[in-house]
């Protein structure tokens, strides 16, 4: 077997208790498959924070003001990894400030998503506590961007750390270790849960509605052939006959709103 590519996001900004996770990580990995790991570290790319001007969203990213900086790089290195471990510590309860900038300036992922043949795995580190809130916001974002969420790990690091803490903390990352493992010698995509339909089918709701206010996002969906009434999700895998029914009340939704909204036209903002 060829050695599956991991590529870390690591948003933290020193070689700390995180870094030291993902290398205990790495050596479990070792043990299920051959890997070859790359880090990249968020504090050392050259990346612009999102202006909010919305241009990547109507026009296309290479339209952002920032266009020139690492993000398109990043980007590839995703595309070209087998898997990706975003690993950052929990900071005043969220992501790192190095973490969230690379979230908001690849922001246009959400929605173009592109990655449904990567798997991904979440690691988080807190000193007392934030790790559940962070997890679920990187499995959120992640799982918009198109990555099937296979293994998460949140781990308390606060010196002097019990060995109890310690036990659990290697329980947490073997088993997360194993899921991912287990997905990567997979490959093929797994079927989507109901959130996931859900999404899909309540942006193509919203995209279908909005062809001359974004087009770079119709354009991208209609190329996908994701605007296709026999398309259930953005790849072909199968889908629970219940979400994708309830799918269909969402999207109508979705539409509805969109279209009556445009309808009123735009109001004031403060």
């Amino acid at each position: 077997m060829d050695a599956k590519k991991i590529l870390v996001i690591m948003g933290s900004p020193r070689k700390g208790n995180t870094y030291r996770a993902c290398e205990e990580l790495r050596g479990m990995l070792e043990k299920e498959l051959p890997v070859a790991f790359e880090y990249l570290w968020l504090k050392d790319a050259n990346l612009q924070p999102c202006k909010g001007c919305l241009l990547c969203f109507t026009q296309g990213e290479e339209k952002c003001p920032g266009r020139g900086d690492d993000a398109s790089r990043i980007e590839q290195k995703m595309l070209d990894a087998d898997g990706v471990v975003f690993a950052t510590p929990v900071y005043g309860f969220s992501v790192t400030g190095q973490m969230k900038i690379f979230i908001d300036r690849l922001s246009y992922i959400f929605h173009r998503p592109r990655f449904f043949d990567k798997k991904a795995l979440l690691l988080t580190t807190a000193g007392v506590m934030g790790n559940e809130d962070v997890l679920k916001y990187l499995d959120t974002v992640a799982r918009i961007w198109g990555f099937e969420v296979a293994g998460k790990a949140g781990m308390i690091t606060a010196a002097p750390v019990p060995q109890y803490r310690i036990d659990k903390n290697r329980q947490a990352l073997a088993g997360a270790a194993r899921e991912f493992s287990a997905a990567l010698k997979r490959g093929l995509q797994k079927s989507p849960g109901m959130m996931d339909v859900f999404i899909f089918r309540g942006q193509r709701g919203a995209f279908s509605q909005l062809a001359d206010v974004s087009p770079a996002d119709y354009a991208y969906w209609k190329e996908k052939g994701w605007f296709d009434r026999r398309t259930k999700y953005f790849v072909d895998v199968p889908v629970n006959p219940l979400w994708h029914a309830i799918g269909t009340v969402v999207e109508w939704f979705s539409a509805r709103d969109i279209k009556r909204d445009r309808e009123h036209g735009p109001g004031e903002t403060s």
